[in-house]
């Protein structure tokens, strides 16, 4: 049995494709193991959004190639991508790469593998707008109890500072009933929450079924047993639609969050980046949201430094975090990548002031966050448990407002032994930057 490595890069859509991977891996044969020295194949699923993301890429690539000369490495697989973007460049400059596999061609991994042991290169690219086809159990690596749905693939917005449409093709929706049979998979290896994504959820189903039907598929979802939570992340605010809030006043499996990349307020910028909303637009689609949904957490993520900002269009966006108080929020600095209209425009700003502008609004929001948390002291909370903290007679876990790896976490002090996945009300005792503490107060078992 041949063992493979596998590596994971990027965003939880790639950890998705990431999964169905494995299971063909496993499927057919394959040993996965975590150790390089005694891999025969290694496989880097890749991501290329950013300059950051890059360039772990292609570090992780040059590393694992080493394995070529020490250890037992005969294949080396590069996907995702960074595969799709310079399949040319890792071919000419990376001659240790034996295989690349474009977004649309990961489900050809093991013809790949098999060419590869038989002393061939793999070079293939199917069309960027398939959708790749993948025949086996998916492999969780979530840690069991949470996982993700990817919806669709690919993206129609264009917005003008992002890669993902030339990456990853047009926007299509994978049909209703494969979505449905894979939850239901996932609910019978053990997973309580379903993060349903994708490059954009909101308008999922539009071109497969003439209408929006995220509202449809949810309902469905909500009828598997075993799922208790359903999360929604990356909601085009300009997208949210009536049936869709009316299913997660409905729905209790139904997390009362959105995450709604909003990007930026000031109107000018929206346009330059493509943005399909103007500020008076994103003020009423959020009071609307916690109006209809008093209770609902709503997380955005925020670009600074986008060419031509100026000070006063930065004060004003401060401004408009300060008043909508956003419950989680993320900024990221611009960066400028090629083959995107906006790393062509005129007046890019300078890396120091990009940084300085993130610290000020990331500051800002520490502090919405710490009222928000202080007031949240002396409620009760259900969690899910994520794990146990080491040595100490005390647990890491979320409540329905947080998504995994990118909010905070609620931190249980009890001595009464909790597993991953478990569900308990806690009692909130105080309350850190981003983080709570409680003490627990009754377990759930159904």
């Amino acid at each position: 049995m041949r063992k493979v490595l596998f590596i994971s890069l990027g965003c939880d859509k790639n950890l998705a494709d990431s999964e169905e991977m494995l299971g063909l891996l496993v499927g057919n044969g394959y040993e996965i193991t975590n150790d390089e020295s005694e891999a025969e194949a290694i496989v880097i699923n890749t991501c290329a959004f950013i300059h950051d993301a890059k360039q772990e890429s292609v570090n992780s690539i040059l590393e694992m190639a080493r394995y070529k000369e020490t250890g037992q490495l005969k294949a080396l697989l590069v996907t995702g991508c960074l595969a799709q973007r310079y399949q040319k460049e890792i071919i000419e400059e990376i001659p240790e790469v034996d295989a690349v596999l474009g977004t649309g061609s990961w489900d050809e991994l093991i013809q790949a593998l098999d060419k590869v042991f038989e002393g061939e290169k793999y070079l293939d690219f199917q069309s960027i707008d398939r959708i790749p086809q993948a025949e086996g159990k998916r492999v969780i690596t979530t840690g069991g109890h949470y996982d993700y749905l990817k919806i669709a693939e690919g993206c129609d917005k264009c917005c003008t500072y992002c890669i993902i449409p030339k990456l990853r093709g047009k926007y299509r929706s994978i049909p209703m009933e494969k979505l449905v049979a894979q939850a239901e998979y996932l609910a019978s290896q053990g997973v309580r929450e379903l993060i349903v994504v994708a490059q954009e959820t909101t308008v999922y189903g539009q071109e497969l079924y003439g209408e929006k039907s995220l509202h449809i598929l949810l309902r469905k979802l909500c009828r598997i047993p075993g799922l208790r939570w359903i999360r929604i992340l990356y909601c085009y605010p300009e997208e949210i639609y009536p049936e869709l809030i009316q299913t997660m006043k409905e729905e209790r499996k139904i997390c009362h969050y959105l995450d709604l990349p909003i990007q930026h307020c000031n109107d000018r910028i929206l346009k330059r980046m493509g943005r399909r909303t103007t500020k008076e637009e994103l003020i009423r689609i959020v009071e609307t949201l916690r109006k209809e949904i008093p209770d609902i957490i709503l997380r955005t993520t925020l670009i600074t430094g986008f060419p031509g900002e100026t000070q006063e269009e930065h004060e004003e966006l401060m401004e408009f975090i300060d008043a909508m108080e956003f419950d989680r929020l993320g900024v990221f600095t611009y960066s400028a990548e090629e083959d995107t209209s906006a790393a062509k425009m005129p007046d890019q700003i300078d890396e120091e002031e990009k940084q300085r502008r993130q610290a000020e609004l990331m500051e800002l929001q520490q502090e919405i966050s710490i009222d928000k948390g202080n007031a949240r002291i002396g409620s009760e909370v259900e969690v899910m448990v994520e794990g146990k903290v080491a040595d100490e007679n005390a647990y890491v876990a979320r409540t329905y407002g947080d998504a995994p790896g990118v909010d905070g976490y609620l931190f249980i002090n009890t001595g009464t032994e909790l597993m991953s996945g478990d569900f308990a009300m806690v009692h909130v005792t105080g309350a850190l930057e981003y983080d709570l503490i409680g003490e627990l107060k009754d377990e759930y078992t159904e």
